[in-house]
This record gives C-alpha cells, structure tokens and sequence, in this order.
C-alpha cells in the first residue's frame, strides 16, 4: 500500500515486488471415492438434495412448542416425518429451507390444530410411527414424503392453513 508524501522514509529501504512462491501446488481434481461427478443422482429413496438443509433443523426445534400431540404420538415422530416434507418443498425451488417450508409441512398433517379430524389423527399416528429414529426408518420416511402431491408443495402457508382441516385428504395424498 503506498504510504502518504509526507511519511519519511528511509533512503535504504528497497521497495518490495512481487515474486513467485517457491512452491506451486497441483491443481485439484474431484477425483475422491465418493464424489459425485455431475450432477445429484436422482431416485425414489434418494431424497431431495438442497443447500444447507441443516437449517431446518433449527427451524423444527423453535416450531417445538407449537405442535399439538394426541395420546400415543411423539413429538420426535412429527418433527422428523414433518422435516422431511419440509425439505423436500425447500429443495423444490432450489434453496434452503425457511419457516414456510416447515409450516406447510406441519399444517398439512395438522400438527398445529387444536382438535384435527379423527381420521387424520389415525392416518398420521399409522405413517409417523417410529420415524423420531432416523437411522431405522429412512424407507418409512421417504414413503411419506412421497405421498404429499406436488401440488401441496406450491401452496403457500396461508392456503394451507385455509384448506385445513377440511382438504387434509388432498393436501396430504390421502
């Protein structure tokens, strides 16, 4: 950086320029075991890549406190279920996921209701079961999410909530 006209100088001070580094390293190369070259494989139990998709998680824990349990569910079951769904809608459009996302996804299966529809409650209790533990139920999951029409997935969070309960059958699939 040049220094001001006024700042002294010393006359024996030789000015530095560049040079090369002694070393130059070898250009990188995905070329690991388990890259992927091109782009993200696709399939029916392959998921839904999407960026930092680890948001979610944070944004399911502050939702916590506002899912509504019947006897015999568990609140790890709907927010693992509904972070699924959520993920998926958010790599839809090619982005992380945000609060819409996993407003949709807890609405549609009515986890924020007061008193949803019996029939939902069973149909949920039935797919939900179990799904708090990730690394057994990843085929069960993906089930689910399947299930949820893609048309679900462009609803905004206010048509959701104006559907509910009444369109559940539509809204989930079922």
């Amino acid at each position: 950086m040049a220094a001001p006209k006024y700042t002294p100088i010393d006359p024996t001070d030789r000015p530095r320029s560049y040079s090369s580094p002694e070393h130059i390293p070898t250009k990188w190369k995905n070329d690991h075991p388990a890259a992927v070259i091109g782009r993200q494989p696709r399939g029916k139990t392959l998921g839904h890549q999407g960026p930092d998709q680890g948001y979610a998680l944070k944004l399911a824990e502050q939702m916590r406190e506002t899912i509504v349990l019947q006897p015999g569910e568990s609140a790890e079951d709907a927010i693992n279920g509904s972070l699924a769904i959520a993920l998926r809608r958010a790599s839809r459009y090619g982005r992380a996921p945000v609060i819409h996302d996993l407003q949709i996804a807890f609405g549609i299966w009515g986890w924020m209701l007061l008193d949803p529809p019996a029939e939902l409650v069973a149909r949920r209790k039935k797919l939900f079961a179990g799904l708090g533990d990730t690394a057994h139920y990843y085929s069960e999951t993906r089930q689910l999410v399947d299930l949820v029409p893609e048309s679900t997935m462009l609803m905004t969070p206010d048509q959701v909530r104006t559907g509910m309960p009444g369109s559940w059958r539509a809204l989930t699939g079922g």
